[in-house]
């Protein structure tokens, strides 16, 4: 299936059996492209195409996800979207209308990846100053972790320390560019500089990656993107070394897992120094192919890639991507329309 959309040169197809996988998975989706500032919501529509939605917000990336409640990071501030809708109600043929119903204002920390922890706080990587962190009523964050060799918090980049993966609800793994200390440090290390931090014992439990995103726990398994290469793989954690599983043609951000399938985020290098010199050039060259920019569904047990959905135009890169478990057509609002205006909900 094909969506066009012509103002704005898009166009998103999708594998012969994606939505119908869709549907047998009970999800939709939602990703986030920081490169063309906007958050995707994809589900199903009642003749069984694919529906797409989009908003616009400024360089929206960290995305955490339940079927009522969407955590989203932006260029400046951190919002929590609520499902306006009760059950079986629906909105315009959607079955979920997540409204931005609250924000914070960060400043730009550069903020990548986010969650909630077991208590309902919101975790988040604060790039800008190499730490953990979360939100506050009063300043624009507390600092609650940093990495072993960052000597101090400071505005300056010094890592890149982007991804997150939590497990038993409280942070427990990061992953870093480079195990670098100084301002803007990273960019000399990105081809093998990269490594995954144990956040609990501050040890380092696997070194040379290349531009690692993306640190999940599922299934009593570490998985991470080895971006700078193009693979999908788990974490030996008692070897402490990477052990790939798939490679997908483009720059990997972004994964999420329902039952036996991960959906990882594919987006084509930009044309500068961050993304050149990496071994994904020649892993492409060597499989004759060319990067993309999309979603890539594969299976963890065989490493297949059995789903996908291709975008190009436009929107050229992905940040992340989540699952929306029992939810069939998705809608946001935003604030360049009237709607958020007339959209009142009332709390008992």
């Amino acid at each position: 299936m094909t969506h066009t959309n012509t103002a704005n040169h898009l166009e998103i197809m999708g594998s012969r059996q994606f939505n119908n996988w869709l549907g047998e998975q009970k999800i939709s989706l939602a990703f986030t492209t920081y490169q063309a500032g906007k958050i995707f919501l994809i589900g199903s529509q009642p003749d069984g195409r694919l529906s797409i939605f989009e908003r616009t917000f400024n360089r929206s990336m960290g995305l955490w996800a339940t079927p009522q409640t969407l955590w989203m990071s932006s260029l400046y501030q951190l919002w929590r979207f609520e499902n306006a809708l009760t059950d079986k109600q629906v909105y315009q043929g959607y079955d979920r209308l997540y409204v931005p119903q609250f924000g914070y204002t960060t400043g730009d920390l550069d903020i990548h990846d986010l969650a909630i922890d077991s208590e309902g706080k919101i975790i988040f990587v604060n790039t800008l100053f190499s730490c953990l962190a979360t939100v506050s009523q009063q300043h624009s964050f507390i600092p609650l972790w940093q990495p072993p060799f960052i000597s101090k918090l400071a505005a300056e980049d010094r890592c890149h320390l982007n991804g997150l993966a939590m497990k038993d609800g409280h942070p427990r793994y990061v992953t870093v560019v480079a195990q670098t200390d100084v301002a803007d440090g990273w960019r000399d290390r990105r081809r093998d500089g990269g490594c995954i931090i144990d956040v609990q014992s501050n040890e380092v439990i696997v070194s040379g990656l290349s531009m690692p995103h993306s640190p999940r726990v599922y299934k009593n398994l570490l998985w991470v993107l080895n971006s700078g290469t193009g693979y999908l793989g788990t974490v030996n954690i008692q070897e402490k070394k990477f052990e790939p599983l798939t490679f997908c043609p483009g720059y990997l951000r972004g994964m999420a897992f329902i039952n036996d399938f991960a959906i990882v985020g594919l987006s084509k290098p930009r044309e500068n120094k961050t993304f050149s010199g990496l071994s994904l050039d020649n892993n492409l060259l060597a499989k004759n192919a060319e990067a993309r920019c999309g979603l890539m569904v594969i299976d963890i047990n065989t490493g297949d890639i059995v789903h996908w959905l291709r975008i190009s135009g436009v929107v050229q890169e992905l940040y992340d991507v989540a699952i929306l478990p029992g939810v069939e057509r998705p809608m946001a609002l935003g604030f360049k329309s009237e709607e958020i205006r007339r959209t009142i909900t009332i709390g008992y």
